[in-house]
């Protein structure tokens, strides 16, 4: 029986994707990393072509990482994708499910519909409304509806000026289409990140912020650390990734002085988190479970 043949997704040379390219090559024997930009989809012959590699005549695909930056194009390369889905590829996650946590609108949304607790969020796109939203907050971050790790965002006090305020609202919607407005929560200079393999619990570790910056991104210089959530916790992460269809998911979560919220679920996940503040193997456990999966398949 021929092994298997799963490609990732991702980054050529970033560590989460080519680590997990390094867990299915020591499996299977193959190995695929596959930029999107160098993707082409040629209808005529009905194949989804990588560097001469007929994406379509793959057993498996894992989306780690779709592009560097989130944008509408992000969609678009997951249509790409879903022509090799529709083709009878088993992607990991669905593209329908990664499509629904691109844009951090209907991923709020689905959150919503399954009554997860978030912080108080208000989306418009009128500048008046805005404005009144942040000064009924107190605290508030503008979150562009395509983001990752913090990027683009925009803290808001109660100590910034009227015309403070008004100016950067302004400045603001000159690049976004809407305003995403999300109350600032009390998180005591930590944040926690659940992961789940397959909708089962792995593990869960902090990220805890470097005093100087308002988010505990690793980009702005947080640290990794590990933490042992109680039922409750792991219930609630649970069933906030629910919401969605993914493989492999790590979910934001805040424990705020008036109970835990969930900031947002992950379209991909890294795997780092889990490696440094837990000492899993994330990776191994996601290659594990796609290799199980296309076995049934």
């Amino acid at each position: 029986m021929s092994k298997p043949k799963v490609g990732v997704i991702g980054i050529p040379g970033k560590w989460s994707t080519e680590v997990l390219a390094d867990r299915l090559e020591a499996q299977t024997e193959f190995r695929a990393v596959i930029d999107m930009n160098q993707v082409e989809l040629c209808l005529d012959s009905q194949r989804l072509m990588y560097q001469g590699l007929d994406l379509t005549t793959l057993d498996g695909l894992i989306i780690k990482k779709i592009s560097e930056v989130y944008s509408p194009a992000t969609e678009d390369r997951l249509r790409l994708l879903s022509y090799a889905e529709q083709a009878g590829v088993r992607l990991f996650s669905p593209t329908q499910s990664v499509g629904n946590l691109i844009n951090r609108l209907a991923g709020t949304l689905a959150l919503q519909h399954g009554q997860i607790p978030m912080p108080k969020t208000r989306v418009t796109e009128n500048l008046e409304l805005a404005f009144a939203t942040v000064r009924a907050f107190g605290s508030a971050i503008l979150k562009p509806l395509y983001s990752t790790k913090a990027r683009g965002m925009i803290m808001l006090t109660q100590e910034d000026s009227d015309e403070f305020v008004r100016n950067a609202l302004e400045e603001y919607r000159q690049i976004q289409s809407i305003y995403y407005i999300q109350q600032t929560v009390n998180l005591d200079g930590r944040d926690l990140g659940m992961v789940f393999v397959g909708g089962e619990y792995v593990c869960t570790y902090a990220r805890v912020g470097n005093k100087d910056s308002w988010n505990t991104t690793i980009n702005s210089g947080g640290r990794y650390e590990g933490f042992e959530p109680d039922a409750e916790l792991i219930e609630l992460g649970r069933k906030a990734q629910a919401c969605y269809d993914l493989s492999f998911t790590t979910v934001d979560i805040a424990l705020t002085d008036q109970g835990p919220v969930v900031f947002e679920v992950s379209a991909f996940g890294g795997f780092k988190g889990a490696l440094e503040g837990c000492g899993v193997d994330a990776a191994q456990i996601y290659a594990d479970y796609v290799l199980k999966e296309v076995a049934k398949s």
